[in-house]
């Protein structure tokens, strides 16, 4: 099994940046790939970015140019780095781990799953 743990959340201004983290713990060796998800009250959950272990990355169009996605090994942590937030950026952010070596960008490919983080941008 593997443990996700979600930091960093909180209440920022539009235009303000934040940073997520998300620790893994357990048989962190059995993990090729993390990513970031959200969810928006009555929406769907969705994709925002996602890195394997080879520092592949992938990103939704609405995370280009203001979100960077990183990988700390030595840490079994991964991180997302938002800038230019904007109020349809409010969402709960969940990190996912990915055991298959393909770059998942599914959120069925993925085997675990954290509690979340609540991101909040005021407008």
């Amino acid at each position: 099994q593997v443990q996700l743990v979600e930091s960093g959340g909180g209440l920022v201004q539009a235009g303000g940046s934040l940073r997520l983290s998300c620790a893994a713990s357990g048989r962190i060796f059995s993990i090729n790939a993390m990513g970031w998800y959200r969810q928006a009250p009555g929406k769907q959950r969705e994709l925002v970015a996602t890195i394997t272990s080879g520092d592949s990355s992938h990103y939704a169009d609405s995370a280009k140019g203001r979100f960077t996605i990183s990988l700390d090994k030595w840490k079994n942590t991964v991180y997302l780095q938002m800038n230019r937030l904007k109020p349809e950026d409010t969402a709960v952010y969940s990190c996912a781990a990915h055991e298959g070596e393909r770059l998942p960008l599914r959120s069925y490919e993925y085997d675990y799953w954290g509690q979340g983080t609540q991101v909040t941008v005021s407008s």
